[in-house]
């Protein structure tokens, strides 16, 4: 008799990292239905929320009129799904991917952890 041989539960590869659990979520990007689509923001959590975390990231501006640049800071706020809920924390820096609007203030998904090495700030 041949064991029931199952796939290994709980774990997927984004890449060559293992992420986390699989999670039953329907607005999850990796294990549901949300599809993410836009730009992309790498910024630092400021503050954790069951199922969704603000980020906040510094862009340069620059101002014509007195020919200088100025830091500017933005929050967003991101939908934080079930299998990412325990490996990220407050100071971890992350990356967020635009989506269709989830709530009043949420228009944003987590979509993983970033390299805390290379530079901060926004990518496009």
């Amino acid at each position: 008799m041949e064991e029931n041989k199952k796939k290994p539960e709980g774990k997927i590869a984004e890449g060559s990292k293992i992420v986390g659990a699989i999670c039953k979520d329907r607005d999850c990007v990796t294990h549901g239905h949300l599809k993410a689509r836009g730009r992309i923001f790498k910024g630092v959590v400021v503050s954790k929320f069951p199922k969704r975390i603000a980020i906040e990231f510094e862009r340069m501006i620059y101002f014509r009129k007195y020919e200088r640049y100025a830091k500017n800071k933005t929050k967003v706020h991101a939908r934080l799904s079930d299998c990412m809920e325990d490996s990220i924390n407050i100071g971890d820096l992350v990356l967020v991917q635009e989506c269709r609007p989830l709530s009043k203030i949420i228009h944003f998904t987590v979509i993983g952890k970033a390299d805390s090495n290379k530079n901060e700030g926004s990518e496009e």
